[in-house]
């Protein structure tokens, strides 16, 4: 049995949630939303369940927005009110009917909202950068004004705005549950509002949110121990961070290793290390080039919980570039991560996991693929 097929267990404080293989659908925007009103739509439903017919251990819907103003684009996914609840439901339930976990990144782009999906669609048409008020944009908001990306200057959050931001976390968490859901992923990373809180490049505030590392990384810890109080015990929580800015004076590995470990003692357990998002990509590119990150990552939680004597319950994801099973089956046979989150790879072929199984000789009968496709078996 190769170790990317084997069963994952992701922990949480009174519960578990079990996995059929360490396989995530890593969360990728659709900009698909043609109401604009963040409810999700039929595409949602067939994009997500092909997924996990296609065999992924886990199938994470991309960043949903915990309110309107957090959202990428106006075609994003959005979880703040009841009709949005309603329509994930039959999504999740497919989902699960398949095999797979179903999973929600919600997100808050903070100053990097109100922009146009980067889409043919758009594109073709010259559209990019931010949204005009007149074709559906609003102001956007981040801890301090920032031209670092290139985008329409924020307004800076006021400590009372930045108490009801943490409060409509812990609000989409509540409807993620009623959704179905079994897990959250909280979007800290690819420079959008929680990532901008985190790095100095975009947080010079001089109030308890800003400054030091401590200050800077209050926001999260205060959105962590928000939706963890409301998100059911038995449900497990991760984040995903950009684990380096990959610029001097930025945001580090090293503190994203710190704050990895301060998040597992809130209740967070499972942690996807992406790179990069606050101004131009300065980062290595290439194959698996972001695993280094993971494997940091998660040998710092390894040593925390053997200093302190406990089981290292905590369970990392690498991401980027990670195309192929064996790829993918090496990163864990190294121990670099605990398990691979696929993005691309995955909206070329719905059916990755299940191919990935096969090329590591996994039976057919333990291929985790839909039984209707049982004529395509080798």
């Amino acid at each position: 049995m190769s170790t990317l097929f084997s069963e994952a267990v992701l922990s949480a404080p009174s519960g578990q949630l079990a996995l059929r293989n360490r396989t995530f659908l890593a969360p990728m925007c659709m900009y698909s939303v043609d109401a604009r009103d963040g409810v999700p739509t039929p595409w949602h439903l067939v994009h997500l369940g092909a997924r996990a017919a296609g065999g992924f251990g886990m199938v994470i819907a991309e960043a949903t927005a915990v309110v309107p103003e957090g959202r990428i684009s106006p075609e994003d996914l959005g979880l703040w009110n009841d009709e949005q609840v309603a329509a994930f439901r039959p999504i999740t339930a497919f989902i699960k009917s398949q095999g797979a976990a179903a999973g929600v990144q919600l997100a808050h782009a903070g100053a990097k909202a109100s922009t146009y999906g980067n889409v043919p669609r758009f594109v073709s048409q010259g559209l990019t950068g931010s949204v005009p008020a007149g074709d559906g944009g609003w102001v956007t908001v981040a801890p301090s004004a920032t031209a670092a990306h290139g985008l329409a200057e924020p307004r800076p959050l006021s400590v009372e705005e930045i108490a009801d931001s943490v409060r409509a976390w812990a609000a989409a968490a509540r409807r993620a549950d009623e959704a179905g859901f079994d897990f959250i992923q909280i979007h800290a990373a690819h420079g959008y509002l929680i990532h901008q809180f985190l790095s100095p490049l975009t947080n010079s505030r001089e109030d308890g949110y800003g400054g030091s590392y401590e200050g800077r990384t209050r926001y999260l810890r205060e959105v962590v121990t928000a939706v963890r109080a409301v998100w059911p015990a038995e449900k497990p929580l991760g984040v995903r961070f950009s684990g380096s800015d990959w610029v001097d004076g930025g945001w580090t590995i090293e503190e994203t290793a710190l704050l990895s470990v301060e998040l597992r003692s809130l209740g967070v357990t499972v942690f996807d290390l992406s790179s990069g998002g606050i101004g131009a990509y300065r980062g290595p590119v290439g194959p698996g080039y972001q695993i280094a990150l993971a494997d940091a990552v998660k040998k710092a939680l390894a040593a925390d919980a053997a200093e302190r004597g406990v089981d290292n319950d905590a369970f990392v994801t690498a991401v980027g570039m990670i195309t192929t099973a064996q790829q993918a089956e090496q990163v864990l046979v190294n121990g670099q991560a605990d398990g691979v989150s696929i993005a691309r790879a995955a909206l070329r072929e719905p059916n990755w996991a299940a191919l990935a199984a096969r090329e590591l000789g996994e039976a057919v009968e333990k291929t985790p693929s839909a039984p209707q496709y049982w004529r395509a078996h080798w």
